[in-house]
């Protein structure tokens, strides 16, 4: 039985209907990631899956005593009070056993999220409300947990964190995200919602891509021959009406029938046409800084950086909320004085930047009032265009230009700063999250424009697939080791960083005093199993007169029994083995098509995992104990 799900659900505000007759099952274990257009109604359906919203036909089936909770996009306007206010009133209509168990858990979320449990929420960075919100809705632990864009305003690390703990939480999981990444490696089913029909694909995200281009271009052509079809029988009727001729009464009521299904189809949402504008060529090098320091509240943020900007560099910088990368970018534009150090600008520079507070958009204007004032027309290489024709290749409706920006989804705003930003030349381009709720395609698009611009960029992101496939070059807030230049995508930084902690593991493990291992042993891993007891170490000191009587070798261990010399001789190939097995189950785990397995069998992957390492850690303490005794 399903735990949650829709049935024949209509929904509609104005204009088009963005739920036609839609069908839902969600079943436990599920993990459902929600695709489409930006605008098609994917928050709309999560919120009529939260009882938010009441279809205007159509049932919502629920599990008795179901326990849902949500995660919306926009942060509501009526929260106050502390974190941990807010936490435990999200636990206020749920039957817990007693206070302890809602101290537990408050105290579990402030820990996971890095939330500060005494603050007003009212004073908190729109990012860190939505963290507020987020563990709001895991605190819950539902049965069903609804997700609207879970990865906005956080940071890497946060994401990751978020991608290894929904995996293996009970329930089912239906999410929003416009982060590749995520929903390649946590969804184990993709539903499309497309012009009010919902339609499911058991695979990941580049084969549903694929299939749904496939999807596309089979109803493209359908179409093509329908509407030829339908050309001919009105070819047919006007000459029968001309001729006099008495008609065949049949295929007059068929060619009715073929124009009101015509009328009635939707057609495929377009996809946004557009491309920035290069100004003049600047200097060779565009921004140069010396020295540069910068810190809040007696936190460096910036400490003595060196970074020359030069013409056509791509650069992404990537670090954890708060370590200052909005910051940077505001003293390399000379928007914020530097504690010390200075910051040049280069010649000829012309600077769009993308905000992602949405800053440069005004509530109280129109969408086109947004992009040309009180004008009516822009100006695209050397040439004027009306601005509702402009805001088409966005794919803004004359209705939704001439409209308020309230009434735009949250990709629908990114949408229109994309149009305001490059509605008029530049060459020096600064984008602070641009990603955030942008659907696959227009993703993609900017990702296209990005790549074929000939000036400078430089943009803050947490998406990992977008720094991949756009920058060459990183600026990495890397903790005590401050700001570092990494070649290449967020990839390449995974894997330096990486061989690093490797590296600092190793020379940690060499420091310590222990007898060597086999040449076919790995590094030790780090383990909290119990082990056995290790040889004692000596203190020398000699100026102390030695005793008369013999001293006798390590007193408290016994010699090594034949028994044992055996077990020592073979624990380095049962040590071997462990780890070859150890190594294979890591890979597997790491595999994104790994999580789309049922949660139950991830618990029993997980476990075995755990058992393994902790006997290989036995092993070891098992191998270190039998190398210091005595031998016979």
């Amino acid at each position: 039985m399903a735990e949650l799900g829709l049935e024949n659900v209509h929904l509609s505000f104005t204009g088009a209907p963005l739920l036609s007759g839609v069908d839902l099952q969600i079943h436990t274990g599920e993990r459902i990631g929600l695709v489409g257009r930006n605008g098609t109604g994917k928050s709309t359906l999560l919120k009529v899956l939260a009882g938010v919203l009441q279809p205007d036909e159509g049932r919502v089936v629920r599990r008795p005593d179901l326990v849902t909770s949500a995660l919306v996009q926009d942060v509501p306007s009526d929260l106050v009070g502390t974190v941990e206010s807010v936490l435990r009133a999200a636990l206020a209509d749920l039957e817990l056993d007693g206070d302890w168990e809602i101290d537990a858990r408050v105290e579990r979320a402030l820990s996971e999220l890095d939330l500060p449990a005494g603050e007003e929420v009212s004073t908190l960075s729109a990012g860190r409300k939505r963290r507020v919100l987020l563990a709001a809705a895991l605190i819950r632990e539902p049965d069903v947990l609804l997700l609207d864009e879970p990865t906005n305003h956080l940071d890497v690390a946060a994401i990751e964190a978020l991608e290894d703990a929904l995996p293996w939480r009970a329930g089912a999981l239906v999410f929003i995200t416009h982060d590749r990444r995520f929903l390649d490696r946590l969804a184990t089913r993709i539903v499309d919602l497309d012009r009010g029909v919902l339609t499911s694909y058991d695979c990941n995200l580049s084969t549903y891509l694929d299939r749904k281009a496939a999807l596309l271009e089979s109803e493209a052509r359908a179409n093509a021959v329908f509407d030829k079809k339908l050309a001919q029988e009105e070819a047919w009727v006007r000459a029968g009406v001309k001729a006099r001729r008495t008609r065949n009464m049949g295929r007059v009521r068929a060619l009715q029938a073929m124009r009101s299904e015509r009328a009635e189809r939707r057609s495929e949402v377009g996809r946004v046409e557009a491309r920035v504008q290069t100004a003049a060529r600047t200097g060779q090098k565009v921004i140069t800084a010396k020295g540069l320091t910068h810190a809040f509240d007696g936190a460096p943020l910036v400490e003595n950086l060196d970074l020359e900007l030069m013409r056509g560099d791509r650069v992404g910088i990537v670090g954890p909320n708060g370590c200052g990368k909005t910051t940077l970018l505001r003293l390399l534009l000379e928007e914020l004085r530097p504690d010390a150090g200075t910051v040049h600008a280069g010649t000829n520079l012309e600077v769009a930047r993308f905000d992602q507070l949405h800053g440069t958009l005004n509530p109280k204007l129109t969408v086109q009032e947004n992009v040309v004032g009180d004008g009516e027309f822009v100006t695209i290489d050397g040439r004027q265009r009306h601005v509702l024709g402009y805001l088409q290749d966005f794919l803004f409706t004359p209705d939704q230009a001439r409209g308020p920006i309230t009434r735009l989804s949250g990709g629908e705003r990114n949408r229109l700063q994309l149009a305001q930003l490059l509605a008029r030349p530049c060459n020096l381009l600064i984008l602070d999250e641009p990603t955030n709720d942008l659907d696959v395609e227009t993703m993609e698009l900017l990702e296209e424009l990005l790549v074929s611009f000939a000036g400078t960029l430089l943009v803050v992101s947490h998406d990992r697939a977008f720094l991949d496939n756009v920058v060459t070059s990183l600026l990495v807030f890397d903790g005590p080791r401050g700001v570092r230049e990494v070649v290449g995508g967020y990839e390449d930084w995974e894997r330096l960083h990486t061989a690093e902690e490797a590296r600092r593991a190793e020379g940690r493990a060499t420091k310590k005093p222990a007898a060597a291992k086999p040449a076919s042993a790995a590094p030790r891993p780090s383990a909290k199993a119990p082990v056995a007891p290790a040889a004692s170490t000596a203190t020398s000191n000699s100026a102390r007169p030695q005793a008369k009587t013999p001293a006798k070798a390590t007193p408290t261990l016994p010699k090594l029994t034949f028994t044992q010399k055996h077990e020592l001789e073979a624990l380095p190939a049962t040590i071997e083995t462990l780890e070859t097995d150890r190594d294979a189950l890591v890979a597997r785990m790491s595999d994104p098509d790994f999580y789309r397995t049922p949660p139950a069998q991830l618990a029993a992957v997980r476990a075995e995992h755990e058992d393994l390492e902790a006997r290989l850690a036995a092993a070891y303490a098992r191998w270190e104990y039998l190398e210091s005794l005595p031998k016979s």
